[in-house]
């Protein structure tokens, strides 16, 4: 990972403004970094950042917002292969754990991916508060991938 990171944001429906309320209150601290967010997601931070740039001048507002498709429209699944390419460094992902999702299945595959590049994952405010304040966050860091070949060459 090098010194900017490429932070995924991701909230289902019922958690989306708790993740705007984590955006607005660490735009200082996502400077420079580059944010991948699904469909409606994205615009709601684009939204946050665009408010009044929370007295940040546009030079210290993060640097790339992409957007990807909904979640249930298949982003979950961008998201996933960008983690897989090695594109994304750190996940938050504010899921709703009281309501059940049409898409659990897809939501499952994101965590899986997740753990299996070892990409830092936050799914509350308090997870990601410490991620975001980690002094790793501006720092180079070479994540310690593990080795999976033996799955791939075991007999069938």
């Amino acid at each position: 990972m090098k010194k900017t990171k490429t932070i995924a944001l991701v909230a289902h429906d019922n958690r989306k403004q708790d993740l705007a309320s984590w955006v607005r209150y660490n735009a200082g601290k996502l400077y420079g970094h580059d944010l991948v967010c699904t469909g409606t997601t994205g615009r709601m931070i684009e939204q946050v950042l665009d408010e009044d740039g929370h007295g940040l001048p546009p030079a210290r507002l993060p640097k790339n917002i992409i957007k990807l498709r909904s979640g249930p429209l298949g982003g979950d699944q961008q998201l996933g292969a960008m983690i897989a390419e090695g594109r994304i460094d750190i996940l938050i992902f504010f899921w709703d754990p009281m309501e059940p999702q049409p898409h659990d299945v897809d939501v499952k595959a994101l965590l899986r991916i997740s753990v299996l590049y070892n990409i830092p994952v936050g799914c509350n405010r308090s997870t990601a508060d410490f991620l975001i304040s980690s002094p790793l966050i501006d720092e180079d860091y070479d994540p310690q991938i593990k080795d999976y070949s033996g799955y791939l060459d075991r007999e069938i």
